[in-house]
């Protein structure tokens, strides 16, 4: 079994700093910042979510990843079984599921770049979202904590929840009624102009 094993940590506008300290740390990037279109499918009951698994289908550039997740285990870090594979065309998978009972539940979309470190096995992912900039961390417990602990972060700024929970989460807080986590077209339109910064 694949498990993925990871944090969040929540970042400032301004991402100056952390590609610096990144940087500082012998971090490379190892895959260029590339937008990301994301659609979580479901029942119309919710079975998926109701065990706490998920199905995502994932648009980058002009590749598909399909993912399956189970339960998260509860504890310091994110810890869930995960199989993914790519796929030559997401419409069609979409169809297939749609087919199978399995429609859109939530959308959501972010810009990410990916970092690395030589000789580790762990990656460092820098997302800027619609609610804000997060650092994600995947790999083993030790490789997170001496990480995270490298860019300046305490174990008290983890946080183990998706990106769909901290929207809902965000929604609350601004009196928002919540749809999907999607960029409004200024938003994209900036963050493309901001690509050459990245």
């Amino acid at each position: 079994m694949t498990f993925e094993i990871e944090i969040k940590l929540r970042l400032p506008g301004n991402l100056g700093k952390i590609r610096r300290a990144l940087r500082d740390q012998g971090f490379r990037v190892s895959r260029s910042r590339m937008h990301e279109y994301n659609v979580l499918l479901d029942t119309s009951g919710r079975v998926l979510r109701s065990h706490g698994k998920l199905i995502r289908l994932r648009r980058v550039g002009t590749h598909t990843l399909l993912t399956y997740k189970g339960p998260s285990e509860q504890g310091r870090y994110k810890k869930r079984h995960e199989i993914e594979v790519v796929l030559p065309d997401a419409f069609k998978v979409e169809q297939i599921f749609n087919e199978l009972g399995y429609h859109p539940i939530f959308r959501y979309e972010k810009f990410r770049t990916e970092y690395a470190k030589a000789p580790s096995t762990g990656k460092v992912l820098l997302d800027e979202t619609p609610i804000g900039n997060y650092l994600e961390i995947e790999g083993s417990p030790r490789w997170i904590d001496s990480t995270a602990r490298a860019l300046g972060f305490t174990t008290a700024d983890y946080i183990t929840r998706s990106y769909g929970y901290l929207y809902l989460a965000y929604c609350r807080e601004r009196r928002i009624t919540p749809n999907d986590m999607l960029f409004t077209a200024k938003e994209m339109k900036q963050l493309r102009k901001n690509k050459a910064n990245a």
